[in-house]
């Protein structure tokens, strides 16, 4: 098998590329292949599948979680290639699932890493690996945009600062969320809702703590409008991922499991797409169940409450995409 390394030389605060040749070095199974731009990841890694569909690879999106959902992107609908992670971008939030970067930074247990189905998330047709979320996290994800380069405000402390901007911004949002045929919101409005296939946004935030990336299922958790104070008295329980079990949050959440949302939003809605902003005033969130198969090194360490990807039912066929 064949290893591809995509590696997006904007992510991170340095240029990781020299530094990955050094670990590649000497090993003739492995490539590298250097971005040129934004969806370059996912058009080469199309071509090069249907050029070469009986040779066997595996692509790793080396980067943060925009690269990561390329190379997703790219691998779908491909029987002969799969995917995995060296993370080195300054977002990594979908790895935190397996026990965060440590367990994929060490080349050999990665190259040997056997692989598993993962859901992946649809809209339209392009696909999302870790979460789609707006309201309150589409304010902060536009600032995380504008700073994450920046020095103290960019870079790990970008989602707080997004949060701060967001505060006075995106209190209370206009947003209508169906999940299966149930309305979550009949009064249209929002504070946040985040549809999750992973358990963390923002670099800390354990927004999904019950979400599992292989049971066909998609995490929603819906928070409606609060005050300001009562969002400052909430949010540290809510990014440790405890507000699905502390009562004081059961009035703000609405918690679900689904398998299609239907959203429906004021012209000029912004959602975003692991971590992509797009704007769509009406759209639908489906999962796409066992859409991708994922490499995790033997010596990944679930979070609480993640279900180990083996114990997936091997009977249940992959989705045709």
């Amino acid at each position: 098998m064949k290893h591809v390394f995509i590696i997006n030389p904007a992510a991170g605060k340095e240029d990781s590329v020299q530094a990955l040749k050094s670990l590649l070095e000497g090993r003739e199974d492995c490539e590298i292949y250097a971005t040129e731009g934004p969806c370059d990841a996912t058009e080469y890694i199309r071509r090069r599948c249907s050029e070469h569909p009986s040779e066997r690879v595996r692509f790793y999106a080396c980067g943060g979680d925009g690269t990561l959902n390329e190379v997703a992107n790219g691998v779908v609908g491909f029987e002969n290639a799969s995917m995995g992670c060296y993370p080195c971008g300054s977002g990594n939030d979908f790895v935190k699932y397996f026990g965060g970067k440590k367990v994929f930074r060490n080349i050999d247990a990665l190259l040997e890493a056997p692989e598993e189905y993962i859901d992946l998330m649809r809209v339209g047709d392009r696909y999302a690996i870790n979460a789609t979320h707006f309201g309150f996290d589409s304010a902060v994800a536009t600032t995380m945009r504008d700073v994450r380069r920046k020095k103290i405000i960019g870079g790990s402390n970008a989602y707080t600062t997004g949060v701060v901007v967001a505060l006075f911004k995106a209190m209370k949002n206009k947003c209508s969320v169906t999940a299966d045929g149930e309305l979550l919101n009949p009064d249209g409005e929002l504070l946040l809702c985040t549809i999750a296939n992973g358990q963390y946004v923002g670099g800390s935030f354990r927004c999904a703590p019950r979400s599992l990336c292989n049971d066909g299922l998609l995490e929603v958790c819906l928070v409606r409008p609060v005050s300001r104070v009562t969002f400052m008295k909430l949010i540290k329980s809510y990014g440790a991922g405890l507000h699905l079990e502390d009562k004081k949050f059961e009035k703000y959440i609405v918690y679900r499991r689904a398998k299609s949302l239907e959203i429906e939003a004021p012209e000029g809605f912004i959602y975003s797409f692991d971590g992509e902003l797009i704007e769509n005033d009406h759209f639908t969130v489906e999962v796409a169940p066992r859409a991708v198969r994922f490499a995790v090194p033997k010596n990944a360490v679930f979070l609480p409450g993640a279900l180990h990807i083996s114990s997936y039912e091997k009977e249940t066929e992959p989705a045709t995409l």
